[in-house]
């Protein structure tokens, strides 16, 4: 099996155990809210500091159950793999062209520094020169 095969079985087995989780936890959700429910109207627990306290737990219960949903089934979707791999993917190729930038402003400031160490060496020469004649003169 090469590497992409390999890559696409772990991602496909992560999105197994995610929906299974998801699902457990669904089914833990089902059977918590009616052992709360049991607790609240059979065996009287907590009517006499909220009546519906059991109300409260379990919408609580239900909002975590969604925010768990939505991690597994849109959130996911929107920034998974394939997501991460483009993002990724974006972000080396807006490096790479910076580095390129920089390294053509290196080449032509390098450039202009040959040049202008050229041009100082001639106006040194031209200076010599010049001093050479007035001390042969």
């Amino acid at each position: 099996m090469n590497n992409e095969q390999h890559e696409l079985y772990e991602n496909a087995r992560k999105r197994t155990k995610q929906k299974k989780r998801l699902y457990y936890h669904f089914v833990l959700f089902l059977v918590g809210s009616v052992f709360l429910i049991a607790l609240n109207k059979l065996l009287k627990v907590g009517e006499t500091y909220f009546e519906n306290w059991f109300v409260w737990a379990i919408v609580f219960w239900l909002f975590l159950w969604i925010l768990h949903f939505v991690n597994v089934f849109v959130t996911n979707k929107f920034m998974g793999k394939d997501w991460e791999r483009q993002q990724t993917e974006k972000l080396v190729l807006k490096q790479e062209i910076k580095i390129a930038k920089l390294e053509k402003e290196i080449a032509r400031e390098a450039k202009l520094k040959a040049e202008s160490e050229e041009y100082a060496d001639e106006l040194k020469k031209k200076e010599n020169q010049q001093l050479n004649d007035k001390e042969n003169k």
